[in-house]
């Protein structure tokens, strides 16, 4: 059984929350708490295993709480968000402060979307559980010395295609921060995230990154020195036309993770062929699985990153266990493998 603490200032969301959970036979409400102050101290007597925890709370905030469990007491906590741009920045100062993931508290005609929310929420407790949430990430704007490449083996004409999923925006963080401001390939990257949440993802790590870092527009050229992000709830394709290679944003229902990081692969694979360098991040489920096998079938390089840094373990798993991997790394090194790749 998964033990689990919901913290949240409002008694509605409270009980739904509560008979969300309660439908799961793995998962076992262990109490509730209506603000920080009171969740510090539930967590300590009750010891759960995942809190659920709301960030706009009188008293002590869901940000405030994250920051002193990570301090006392580590264990994995999903916070529940506003899906709005105040909402989606302190989201992301919580996955930075230690928070596994985040479940946004979407709205549909002025109901909440219950049907959407059970189904990640239960899906990332399950995933989250028992492992232990990875250290604050440290403000790293300026801090990292410049990479070289080593190999040049891929340099001229090449991409670089990222995947991510649960854990993936820290990871994120971590590799752009990393890179040379005169990196000279462009970057294409897929995580799992909504609309209201990647326009401000993007402009985070745009401020963060020596290279420019943007959301995605349809049909906007990929350029050396520049990533860009796929939009949420969208897919984003890569094609060549010409000279040029062109991102499309599209629709699609038939793929359960928008965007999706296959679609995002296997198009890099057709347009760079053996020039196509992939990543493959921490994440649940396996998208990326094809698009990895599509880029090693055109002799690109693949890399995935290793367990014990990943907040789950299934997308990498997947196309490690695939063998399609030419390494794996964690994620500290992830951004010295990509300048080994090219």
């Amino acid at each position: 059984m998964i033990r689990v603490l919901v913290v949240d200032d409002s008694p509605l969301m409270r009980r739904i929350i509560s008979r969300i959970l309660g439908k799961d036979p793995l998962i076992q409400l262990v109490g509730t708490a209506q603000n920080g102050e009171e969740a510090l101290e539930k967590v300590e007597t009750l010891q759960p295993d995942v809190v659920t925890m709301d960030i706009e709370m009188p008293r002590m905030n869901g940000l405030e709480a994250l920051k002193a469990i990570m301090a006392r007491s580590p264990l994995p906590v999903i916070m529940l968000s506003a899906a709005t741009q105040e909402g989606a920045a302190v989201t992301l100062d919580a996955l930075n402060a230690g928070a596994c993931d985040f479940v946004p508290k979407e709205l549909c005609s002025g109901a909440l979307n219950i049907t959407r929310i059970a189904e990640e929420l239960i899906g990332k407790i399950r995933a989250v559980a028992k492992r232990l949430p990875h250290p604050p990430l440290p403000d790293s704007r300026g801090s990292n010395k410049p990479l070289a490449f080593t190999s040049g083996k891929r340099l001229s004409g090449a991409v670089v295609a990222i995947g991510a999923s649960t854990g993936g925006p820290r990871v994120l963080q971590q590799i752009l921060t990393s890179l040379p401001k005169d990196f000279p390939v462009p970057i294409a990257i897929a995580q799992h995230m909504p609309k209201s949440f990647t326009q401000f993802f993007a402009e985070r790590l745009d401020a963060l990154a020596p290279i420019k870092v943007k959301e995605a527009e349809h049909n906007e050229r990929l350029m050396p020195g520049v990533a860009l992000l796929a939009p949420g709830d969208v897919h984003m394709i890569v094609r060549r036309t010409g000279r040029n290679v062109i991102v499309q944003l599209v629709e699609d229902q038939s793929y359960i993770y928008r965007p999706s990081v296959d679609m995002l692969f296997t198009g890099v694979s057709e347009a760079y062929e053996s020039k196509a360098v992939a990543v493959v991040l921490t994440g649940m489920g396996v998208d990326g699985l094809k698009g990895a096998i599509a880029i090693r079938t055109r002799n690109g390089f693949v890399i995935a990153q290793d367990e014990e840094t990943s907040v789950v373990y299934g997308m990498p798993k997947a196309v490690a266990e695939a063998s399609l991997t030419n390494s794996v790394v964690p994620a500290q090194e992830i951004s010295a493998a990509i300048m080994g790749a090219l």
